[in-house]
């Protein structure tokens, strides 16, 4: 659609939406759309002006005093920016986070015109005070926006066509905006790459600011890319994630969530000091990455071969909050939890694999936790549900307290009352002397893991239910309520069918405890298992370079396989490898016979497409290689023995 048409058909719908709130399909982006809801909702009219309400200058010159270090980052920027729009007839415009104009420059006819609209130092062009626009939608929305011509909420501004990117710290949060403007029938062709690129030189130069405290990363696909504004930058506060820039988020897949939840380790194989020796490193899906490193307090980035690139000093310690990174809490987190490590309980070591959805989800739910929020993780026997719930112990702020594991399966259900809930003494024949604590009051200032939650009696749900109702537990035989102060992780791998007649929950602890739902998927739902089962191989290896090698055939039968035991059974099975292998490459007559050469027989037995199927027969090939022995074959599969007998009974297999 051409530009003079698209604004009429632009005009039509701007009736339509102030008639009917309603725009006609595709006609406008989703940002523009719901800005413009925003403004409808806030009581703003279509048809209207906004209102210049310019400050005065001593207001004026006190703003520009206060973002006086956010003005000197981008002074080069700007001095470049204004000679282009110069020569393109527009403007650029620098902002605060809130839509304040500091700074302007460009065109001279155009500043004049610019200068009835208000597009001039101390003017706010918030959305709030100027409906819909490129720099208060891009504010709202954290995401560079363009907006032409009749797109702008208000009936003046359709003379304008302008794009906006938020100034993003090394943390995320939002300094100020830089915007391009032009007249609506204007052309400025490079507009959006020249925007991207300033944004991209004054994000980088921030970066620099974190050299002292932090080790510092760049990355990039290519070797020359790394010199570049575009290459990847991550900030490490000891193994932590602390720091990330545009293009890092991009290429690892991963969001801002993670910023103080991640590890090194979560995203890359080997250690930094491997990278910065070999000038290159290895996402944990395997992707090849060159890389620089730069260790605290230290003048350049290392590679191979030589030292490259200086530190920029911008004077920007001493700038507005938004500039200090969240490193304090970061280190406070791992020293309690390194405190309390000697009182944890031993945990038998397995390895873990999180793809980067899954990462971010560990990220949302580590925020979660630590807000009180109860989380629910879901998905079948062996996909790491108590693994993840570790983890987030681990990241949590409740790091340095304990983390009390309950399988709700596997207590006996004459005891599972006393043992969540403690005892006096004499409450019942047999009761220890002195009484029993229970589950509940030892998980205090840490987490309670209630595992496989479906299996617990309905009778103690109600019980369940008003403890984490009142934060306190009666203990059984009477005596006084404890208070107590634990978060809660529940984990099913059964669906719980809320509403139902037959659910094994009741609904109203059901919404106590799923205040946040994870799913965790099945191995065989990844699309690419090669990756997860070279990932988890290195891990086995370590650092080792001549450990043994994973030849392509073995790797595609273990690519290939249903693993219906999943992340449990896969690190059982290469752990096996990994002792049977020696000193030698794995082959593939070491893997069991279930894995070996089955894949085509199950594939041909099984109905076609059904996954549950081959599960199936993976269950059937397990027993026939054990003689029927079910803990034999549990073992084998990673799962455990009571999850197998249940197959077995239920004729799945």
């Amino acid at each position: 659609m051409s530009i003079p048409s698209h604004q009429a058909a632009l005009s039509a719908a701007r009736r339509l939406f102030r008639q009917k709130g309603v725009v006609p399909e595709h006609l406008l982006a989703d940002p523009i759309l719901r800005s413009w809801r925003r403004c409808a909702e806030s009581g703003q009219d279509m048809r209207g002006a906004r209102l210049p309400a310019l400050l005065t200058q001593t207001e004026l010159r006190q703003e520009l005093d206060r973002h006086a270090a956010l003005r000197r980052l981008c002074a080069p920027v700007m001095a470049d920016m204004k000679q282009r729009a110069r020569a393109a007839g527009g403007l650029v415009v620098l902002t605060d986070a809130a839509g304040l104009v500091l700074d302007s420059g460009g065109s001279a006819d155009f500043l004049d015109r610019a200068s009835q609209l208000a597009l001039a130092p101390g003017a706010s062009w918030s959305e709030a005070a100027a409906g819909t626009n490129a720099i208060g939608t891009a504010l709202v929305e954290r995401r560079a926006i363009a907006v032409q011509g009749a797109e702008h909420y208000f009936e003046p501004n359709r003379v304008l066509t302008c794009a906006a990117m938020p100034i993003l710290d090394p943390a995320g949060r939002t300094l100020g905006l830089l915007d391009l403007t032009c007249h609506a029938d204007g052309r400025w062709r490079d507009a959006g790459d020249s925007l991207r690129a300033a944004i991209d030189q004054v994000e980088s130069a921030l970066f620099e600011d974190l050299a002292a405290s932090c080790l510092m990363l760049r990355l990039h696909t290519r070797a020359d890319g790394l010199e570049r504004d575009t290459a990847a930058r991550l900030a490490f506060d000891g193994d932590t994630l602390v720091a990330a820039n545009r293009h890092a988020l991009a290429l690892l897949g991963i969001d801002r969530a993670g910023l103080g939840v991640f590890r090194y380790d979560d995203l890359f194989a080997g250690s930094p000091g491997q990278a910065a020796a070999a000038g290159r490193l290895h996402r944990q899906d395997g992707q090849m990455l060159h890389a620089r490193v730069r260790w605290p307090d230290q003048g350049g980035f290392h590679s191979a071969p030589a030292l490259a690139a200086e530190r920029h000093d911008l004077s920007l310690r001493t700038a507005a909050p938004a500039a200090s990174l969240p490193v304090a809490s970061t280190r406070e987190r791992r020293a309690r939890h390194q405190r309390t490590q000697d009182e944890q309980p031993a945990v038998p070591s397995q390895s873990y694999w999180f793809d980067p959805a899954t990462l971010s989800e560990l990220a949302r739910t580590v925020r979660l936790l630590d807000a009180g929020v109860a989380v629910l993780l879901q998905g079948e026997t062996g996909t790491g549900k108590e693994i993840f719930a570790r983890q987030m112990h681990e990241r949590s702020e409740r790091a340095g307290g304990p983390f009390v594991a309950v399988n709700c399966a596997a207590l006996p259900e004459t005891l599972i009352e006393s043992e969540l809930f403690g005892y006096e003494d004499g409450a019942f024949t047999g009761a220890r002397r002195q009484g029993s604590k229970g589950l509940l009051r030892q998980a205090q200032g840490g987490v309670l893991f209630l595992d496989e939650i479906g299996d617990m009696p309905l009778s103690l749900q109600a019980r369940l239910l008003r403890v984490l109702q009142a934060r306190e537990v009666t203990p059984l035989g009477g005596g006084r309520a404890v208070p107590v102060d634990f978060a809660l992780i529940c984990a099913t791998h059964q669906p719980l069918d809320i509403g139902h007649v037959s659910s094994p929950v009741r609904s109203d602890l059901y919404f106590r405890i799923a205040e946040y739902t994870v799913r965790l998927p099945a191995l065989r739902e990844y699309a690419d298992r090669g990756a997860i089962v070279r990932a988890l191989w290195r891990m086995r290896c370590g650092a080792a370079s001549d450990g043994p090698r994973l030849p392509a055939e073995v790797l595609r039968l273990l690519a290939d396989y249903v693993w219906p035991g999943n992340f449990r059974q896969l690190s059982t099975t290469l752990r096996t490898l990994h002792v049977l292998a020696g000193d030698e490459d794995l082959r593939v007559d070491m893997l069991s016979a279930d894995i070996r050469g089955a894949l085509p027989s199950l594939v041909e037995e099984a109905a076609p497409g059904t996954l549950q199927g081959l599960t199936d027969l993976a269950i059937r090939g397990a027993l026939q290689a054990c003689d029927g022995n079910v803990s034999q074959a549990a073992r084998r599969l990673g799962v455990h023995r009571s999850t197998l007998y249940r197959r077995v009974k239920g004729g799945g297999s």
